[in-house]
């Protein structure tokens, strides 16, 4: 009974381990709480890509969290790290806040992949970055066409902050060289807010008498601007031209708006492909054998390709 009882249990051990699962991949994503249309859109994003990635890949598990604050962040990305995961995907509200986490992470042999916002100490092994400038170059390229090369336009800036700046010197660069019978008649800052882009547009419009178009660095902000060119009763305006890729702007743009002629891409999508490459590098031994930037670039959407670029069910 005895040499038959060991050779049983022993199988009966072997059977138990082939019943469980094997270790899972752990992918943490933090991203800001979706306060307006671009960080909307980004929260879907992930969502997006956790499903598509644990749906392709059954070894994967990925968890998202947002936060509302630079604080927030850094306790949530603390939460994050606590579940042992095996790469972070961060992009920030404020970066300077979570550098110190960040490095953490990096010093506790966690993956980390950062989009959009760079870190001051550059402790990412990937970092995934929109194209500010050529942002600013294809809006100018996209009013230059619709204009026909001259005319009077005004600019809707964002935050001051160096973004801003790449996006405004781009366009202003492209239509230097480009387009120099286009004169830009006042460019100031909204913020990236659709109130205080209606704010603004209200006070060009009761300054300058004639217009023949409008670029609003932020579609949100382009938004706003429509409102108020709308309520004025004027006729003026030939073109509006966005920027960010907002499903509202995008749509306009894909129905032929007779005013809303392009918008620009600066697309929350760059998320995902965040994501991507922090599973790509797990499956690599978390090295990453490719650039250690990634640039996403803007793209110009017109009637012709509107629909590669709208995503109704996102936020933004």
């Amino acid at each position: 009974m005895r040499k038959l009882f060991i050779p049983f249990l022993l199988c009966a051990v072997m059977l138990c381990g082939c019943g469980k699962s094997e270790k899972k991949l752990k992918i943490g994503i933090s991203v800001p709480a979706a306060t307006h249309g671009w960080t909307g859109g980004v929260v879907w994003h992930a969502e997006q890509a956790k499903k598509r990635i644990e749906a392709a890949n059954k070894d994967v598990a990925v968890t998202v969290a947002t936060s509302g604050s630079g604080a927030a962040q850094v306790n949530a990305i603390e939460q994050l790290m606590m579940q042992n995961p095996d790469a972070l995907v961060i992009l920030s509200q404020e970066p300077e806040p979570l550098d110190n986490v960040c490095k953490l992470a990096k010093q506790r042999g966690i993956y980390l992949v950062v989009v959009s916002n760079p870190l001051p100490s550059k402790a990412e092994d990937v970092f995934v970055n929109g194209d500010n400038t050529s942002l600013g170059e294809a809006a100018a390229e996209a009013m230059g066409a619709a204009l026909g090369g001259k005319g009077d336009i005004l600019v809707m800036e964002g935050v001051l902050c160096p973004i801003n700046t790449e996006r405004v010197n781009g366009f202003k660069k492209v239509l230097k060289a480009k387009f120099p019978k286009i004169r830009i008649l006042d460019s100031q800052p909204t913020d990236w807010n659709t109130e205080k882009g209606l704010k603004l547009m209200e006070k060009y419009l009761q300054k300058y008498a004639k217009v023949d178009g409008v670029w609003a660095g932020d579609d949100d902000v382009l938004i706003g601007a429509l409102k108020a060119y709308k309520e004025s009763k004027r006729k003026d305006v030939k073109v509006f031209v966005g920027g960010g890729g907002s499903k509202t702007i995008v749509k306009m743009v894909k129905d032929k708006d007779p005013l809303v002629k392009a918008t620009v891409t600066y697309p929350p999508k760059m998320l995902e492909t965040g994501v991507d490459l922090a599973l790509k590098g797990l499956r690599n031994n978390k090295k990453n054998d490719g650039p250690k930037e990634v640039v996403v670039k803007s793209e110009v959407v017109t009637p012709a390709n509107a629909n590669s670029h709208y995503f109704p069910q996102s936020l933004y």
